[in-house]
């Protein structure tokens, strides 16, 4: 079961977020007080690997809480939506005792009651399996819906506010660990759980490490108050023990160094655990500085991520390794070109562990995977609003927001031009979509190998070219390739460009022509189109009677027919529908295979990609 996407109702600062769309990695962007920690709480108290207890009084709306308070089993405040494939169909069949036919999708809301709703996707069948011999065993079978709840993915939250500590009393670790107080300190409960998780994984009890350190002179005292001298025997078992706890710590330290140094790149580190009577303390040191310091006197971005790799391994893996991580503000206190590694280090984890991160650093931002921001902001009566909408200017009140998604944009120009990458010219953000889609499925399927890291920079449409030519070109020792449509606007860019700056460079100007034979062809027209079906549905999801795939024809441009259909049902087209499409297609492209995919179209990519890897 993966997450395509969720709706957070009536949480905290979120009166209704709408649905978000999730990718392998989606990243929240959003200043302080914007409400981002809000929604991924409410992702984490869906479905929690461990705490993410729902407080009625802090979760419910102050302004809500005394109407919901008694009627917590009607109000939900999220819905999740899972895509399903044939194994988790298999695996709710095996659960249930059912056949299941035609389940693509679930969506599972939670109420404040901590109930559980499940739906289906429409076109759902189930029914009970009539074999004798299944039926023998109906007693063991559960509900489908109760199967779903269980199969579904948890949810691993982390924030920065549970780094270790580097010395610890363990009396008192004690008792926060079995959830008990102690008097005159504020707990803090997100570094407690980073201290019980530290314990699981080196396979230290904190209580065990006392009772090995308890002095002979105490023990004697615990025998007979009247007598503080230790006897022979409360002496030797007192060393014994000691030593005991000093081997077991070495491990334990050992343990972590090694399996830390596949993680963190930006150092080789040692760890050591040292038990001063109840004094539990973390010792580091590294290639550079030999010498140990305490954990609190290192970078907080080393502390950081400790804190994090302990949460991460322990609680993902715990009970279900697809867990999805949900990172608050992952990563601040690392320097820029470390945030960039954690970028990167995202994308690794990906592969097994969906991610949903926030931030408000431009370093945070991945650049080439733009697609993957929301923009989370504050409306005039602060409640939290979600947006995939990035367009600079969409709303005055976001705009703090995207300014973070623009600046990690312009990161990624400055390092197109200082890292000496291809650079293809396109005309607007949705060819950049199309075209870093097929180049990821080119790549992956082993179809096409880049010579050099290629980038593509939309113009901003087919005026802004020139421009963005004049500025790459001037930092680099040849002219960029560029790809224009070849309707009337790109046909006359390109005799524009060939008068000028590409007199005697003609080849480097690529026409979506060359790789088809429609007439005013743009990029739009060398995409299956079963894989900007979806999508455009959704464009047309108000016209009755009417379905824009009946009318489709092969042989038109289909950014023409669109308008078209719209045009002939009275319909006016959102601003950037465009943008919408590709951003979907190429989620579609990283989730085919080569099988999937109509070889003609394939064979026109690789011979694009081609004609830029020169």
């Amino acid at each position: 079961m993966r997450v395509n996407s969720f709706c957070v109702f009536n949480f905290r600062s979120v009166e209704n977020s709408g649905w978000i769309d999730c990718n392998e990695t989606t990243t929240l962007v959003g200043v302080n007080e914007s409400g981002k920690t809000n929604i991924l709480k409410a992702l984490w108290k869906f479905n929690p690997v461990s705490e993410g207890k729902i407080d009625i009084l802090h979760d419910i709306p102050v302004t809500k809480l005394s109407e919901f308070r008694n009627k917590t089993e009607q109000i939900k405040f999220i819905s999740v939506r899972f895509d399903m494939c044939s194994g988790d169909v298999k695996r709710l069949e095996e659960l249930s005792g059912n056949t299941i036919n035609g389940l693509e999708y679930v969506i599972v809301s939670r109420y404040y009651s901590g109930q559980y709703r499940v739906e289906y996707s429409k076109q759902t069948k189930i029914a009970a399996v009539e074999n004798e011999e299944e039926n023998e065993n109906k007693e063991d079978y559960i509900s489908v819906p109760t199967a779903v709840v269980r199969i579904m993915p948890k949810f691993v939250y982390y924030s920065n506010y549970g780094n270790l500590s580097s010395k610890i009393y363990l009396p008192h670790a004690l008792k926060w660990i079995k959830g008990e107080k102690v008097q005159g300190i504020e707990t803090n409960e997100e570094q407690v759980r980073t201290l019980k998780v530290l314990f699981d994984f080196v396979n230290l009890d904190p209580q065990e490490i006392m009772e090995l350190g308890k002095d002979p002179k105490v023990v004697a005292m615990q025998r007979n108050r009247n007598s503080i001298e230790a006897t022979p025997e409360e002496i030797k078992k007192a060393e014994n023990d000691k030593e005991q706890r000093s081997i077991l710590l070495q491990s334990a330290g050992g343990y972590l160094t090694k399996k830390f140094k596949d993680w963190w790149k930006q150092g080789e580190y040692k760890f050591r655990f040292e038990a001063d009577g109840d004094y539990f303390r973390i010792w580091v040191s590294d290639l550079v500085r030999t010498e140990e310091v305490a954990l609190e006197l290192r970078s907080t971005g080393l502390q950081w991520f400790l804190s994090f790799y302990l949460i991460f391994l322990m609680e993902s893996q715990r009970e279900n390794k697809n867990a999805v991580l949900l990172l608050d503000e992952a990563g601040l206190t690392l320097h820029p070109l470390a945030q960039k590694d954690l970028v990167r280090f995202f994308e690794s984890l990906s592969e097994n562990n969906q991610i949903i991160n926030t931030t408000h650093s431009p370093f945070i931002i991945d650049s080439s995977n733009i697609d993957s921001c929301r923009v989370v902001y504050a409306d005039e009566l602060g409640h939290t609003i979600v947006s995939s909408d990035l367009r600079q200017g969409a709303d005055k009140l976001n705009e703090k927001s995207i300014y973070a998604v623009h600046a990690a944009m312009g990161l990624g120009v400055s390092d197109v031009l200082l890292q000496g990458c291809q650079v293809v010219i396109v005309e607007g953000p949705s060819d950049q979509y199309y075209f870093n889609g097929i180049k990821t499925f080119l790549i992956k399927e082993k179809l096409f190998t880049p010579s050099q890291e290629i980038v593509f920079m939309p113009s901003g449409g087919v005026k802004g070219i020139a421009g963005i030519v004049s500025m790459v070109s001037g930092k680099m020792d040849d002219l960029p390739y560029v790809i224009v449509d070849s309707d009337k606007s790109g046909e006359d860019v390109k005799k524009k460009l060939v008068s000028n700056l590409y007199n005697g460079s003609e080849k480097k100007i690529i026409e979506i022509k060359e790789f088809s034979d429609i007439d005013n062809c743009e990029v739009e027209d060398i995409i299956p189109f079963d894989l900007q079906k979806r999508s455009i549905d959704k464009l047309f999801n108000k016209v009755e009677d009417a379905y824009f795939e009946d009318d489709y024809q092969a042989e038109i441009s289909l950014v023409y027919q669109v308008e078209q259909f719209a045009q002939n049902h009275s319909l006016e087209l959102l601003k950037g529908w465009k943008v919408d499409v590709a951003k979907d297609v190429k989620k579609q492209i990283s989730k085919r295979k080569k099988i999937d995919i109509d070889s003609s179209y394939i064979d026109k990519w690789k011979k694009l990609f081609s004609k830029l890897n020169k």
